[in-house]
């Protein structure tokens, strides 16, 4: 008998961010999922070097590879439809919750133990908090991409994200965008040591 796991996996790179915005690129949950991978790992790490905490950069990013998983099964709900109103983000996140337990399902029994943590992780846990917040970076960053293509379908979207990522308090962040914000809006021959 086969496992259907990673096979639904792979279709992660069918399913389109952004479907009520007109993109300059389009961006799919695979791909946006890596970058989240790799903005909650810096996080976590900015927790632990700068800010002298504990957080363990592997489970944050692991949370991230897998935080969209259930949209293969789901769809991706753009966001001012997800949050219009309380009862459909509860219906939501009970049909995610659902998409979670039925591709736990098309694991081994076996491996289902190692897998679970990772597609339904602790949501009360630091290394979750810095990985929400990493997937909001990460829509940020978006934004600056297509406002930097000239497209200013995305004008709104920045101003909102931006002031959410800071209103969070959470200094890792802060720290993210002192530090690396200023970079998203260069042109590669203006990124340092190639201009």
């Amino acid at each position: 008998m086969g496992y259907d796991f990673f096979a639904f996996m792979d279709r992660m790179k069918y399913i389109k961010r952004w479907q009520l915005m007109r993109s300059v690129r389009d961006e799919n949950i695979m791909e946006h999922s890596q970058q989240v991978a790799m903005l909650a790992h810096a996080l976590a790490v900015i927790n632990n070097k700068i800010y002298g905490g504990s957080a363990d950069p592997a489970r944050a990013a692991l949370y991230a590879v897998y935080h969209e998983c259930s949209e293969v099964m789901t769809g991706d709900m753009p966001t001012p439809i997800k949050y219009f109103n309380k009862s459909i983000l509860g219906a939501y996140k009970a049909l995610e919750d659902e998409a979670c337990n039925k591709l736990l399902g098309t694991i081994p029994p076996e491996l289902q133990g190692a897998f679970e943590p990772c597609i339904k992780p602790d949501t009360a846990c630091y290394e979750y908090l810095l990985m929400k917040a990493a997937d909001r970076l990460a829509a940020y960053v978006k934004c600056l991409e297509e406002l930097r293509c000239g497209n200013k379908e995305f004008a709104k979207a920045e101003k909102s994200i931006k002031k959410d990522l800071l209103s969070r308090k959470i200094p890792e962040v802060e720290y993210f965008f002192q530090t690396f914000i200023a970079s998203f809006d260069l042109s590669l021959d203006e990124l340092d040591g190639l201009a």
